[in-house]
């Protein structure tokens, strides 16, 4: 069920290698969790969440630097022009200093966030710049980042740098205190000062010594996490203030899905004139002037109608009869194009239809309570034909099954087949065109093919559109 040509299914697994893959021992969780822990001093993911704050830390720092002194001088002159042009350009600013930690949690932390699309004024001139500038949302948004990101790098790095000096200190006191001996006694043997102390308990014993290092030890193990979590909140709001809203992607999807409908429209209203033009309209002059001239041939005057005549306007009249009928089935078949007859009686009645058809023996299941609207019975109906087209072009299977059922105002539209699999969807290709159509109206194709099948593809469309 696809537009070229099916991969090939891989061998079949060795016995022993499937055996081991399905029955192999896992390890147990709380193994797993003590790894975890152990390891996360020198996880990779630590040391990536380390460098990311100490580069981001400054840098969010001077943006916010930056951002105060403008604000500043842009609210004291604000009564005049310059004031609102040195907020418009603020605000322009932020969106593009968005880049920047985009890619850093990008390559850092693996966080992918895609940049807000640049929304194109309507009008130009200064004043329409100055309208668009000042209401970007997208460029307020950065700034309110750049406002939340700013304490959390700064004060993360600080926390992770103090906490990791105090750790290393911690760690590293028994070797500091055997070699410079920085315990100090009075005259009577009373310990006065020590290098560390905690109120009057003194760190001056190899038992306390070593029990301060224990404790720097196990900092050394919670440390990284306070660094991967400012990271990970620092990541957050990447993703939530810098990449673009939901309803942002919502109308860049509408604009997209209102461009292809149009498209389609279009193509399907120039398909249709160059059918009429090229094929009826050609047909029905061919008529016209074969009637005229079996009218000639049959006149009556002065002249006589002899047998030739008469055999002559009776080929020109049979021909005129053939092409009545080749343009009326032409009409026939552009309407069909329009909107097929059989959907006149119901979308399950019609996909039985397209199942008698199929070049693969289908079935079809339909367990319909409402009848969806007639612009997505039209999508289910050419969707459905385009997959059993597949199914019969590529597939190479031996039968194939049609399901339709709606729940919750929503109609989904099955289509399965037992054939070698390794559908994909291609761009230019029947599927995609497919996905493109049901777009147009919210609707979703997925498609699950692994190489060995089976093939299922699944169209979901609301009810009513």
């Amino acid at each position: 069920m696809q537009d070229h040509e099916r991969m090939p299914a891989p061998p079949a697994l060795p016995a022993a290698l499937h055996a081991s893959v399905d029955h192999g021992a896992s390890p147990a969780p709380g193994r797993s969790l003590t790894a975890t822990l152990l390891r996360v001093p020198i996880d990779p993911r630590t040391w990536r969440a380390y460098v990311y704050l100490v580069v981001a830390a400054p840098i969010s720092l001077a943006a916010f630097v930056t951002l105060a002194v403008a604000t500043f001088f842009g609210a004291l002159l604000a009564f005049v022009l310059v004031g609102v042009v040195l907020f418009a350009l603020v605000v322009l600013g932020a969106r593009e200093y968005g880049v920047l930690p985009r890619a850093l949690a990008r390559e850092l932390l693996g966080v992918h966030v895609e940049a807000p699309r640049r929304r194109t004024p309507r009008r130009t001139g200064f004043f329409a710049w100055l309208q668009a500038s000042l209401g970007d949302l997208d460029g307020w948004r950065a700034i309110a980042f750049v406002v939340a990101s700013f304490p959390v790098t700064v004060v993360g790095a600080w926390v992770v740098a103090v906490t990791t000096g105090m750790a290393l200190s911690l760690l590293t006191y028994p070797l500091y205190w055997h070699l410079f001996n920085p315990t100090q006694t009075d005259q009577n043997g009373v310990v006065r000062d020590s290098a560390m102390q905690f109120g009057e308990l003194y760190i001056d014993t190899w038992p306390r010594a070593l029990a301060i290092s224990a404790i720097g030890l196990a900092t050394m193990f919670v440390v990284p996490w306070f660094a991967r979590g400012f990271a990970m909140l620092d990541g957050l709001l990447v993703r939530w203030l810098l990449g673009p809203t939901r309803i942002s992607e919502r109308v860049e999807d509408l604009e997209a899905t209102r461009a292809h409908a149009v498209d389609d429209s279009a193509a399907t209203l120039r398909r249709i004139e160059r059918d009429l033009h090229d094929g009826t309209q050609a047909r029905l002059v061919a008529l016209a002037m074969q009637l005229d001239m079996a009218k000639e041939r049959l006149a009556t005057g002065d002249a006589t109608v002899d047998d030739a005549d008469v055999a002559r306007a009776r080929e020109l009249l049979d021909e005129a009869h053939r092409n009545a009928t080749g343009a009326i089935t032409e009409l026939r078949d552009v309407t069909r194009s329009i909107h097929p007859p059989a959907l006149d009686r119901g979308l399950d009645e019609a996909l039985a239809t397209l199942a008698a058809r199929s070049g693969v023996p289908a079935r079809v299941e339909a367990r319909l309570s409402v009848r969806p609207s007639p612009a997505i019975e039209t999508i289910a109906y050419y969707c459905v034909a385009e997959l059993l087209t597949n199914v019969a072009k590529h597939s190479g299977a031996t039968r194939a099954s049609v399901s339709v059922a709606d729940r919750d105002g929503v109609l989904t539209v099955r289509v399965h087949d037992d054939g070698h699999g390794g559908a994909r969807v291609v761009a230019a290709g029947g599927l995609a065109g497919l996905h493109d159509r049901v777009r147009t109206v919210d609707g979703r194709l997925t498609l699950s093919s692994p190489p060995g099948g089976p093939t299922v593809a699944t169209v979901d469309l609301p009810v009513g559109a």
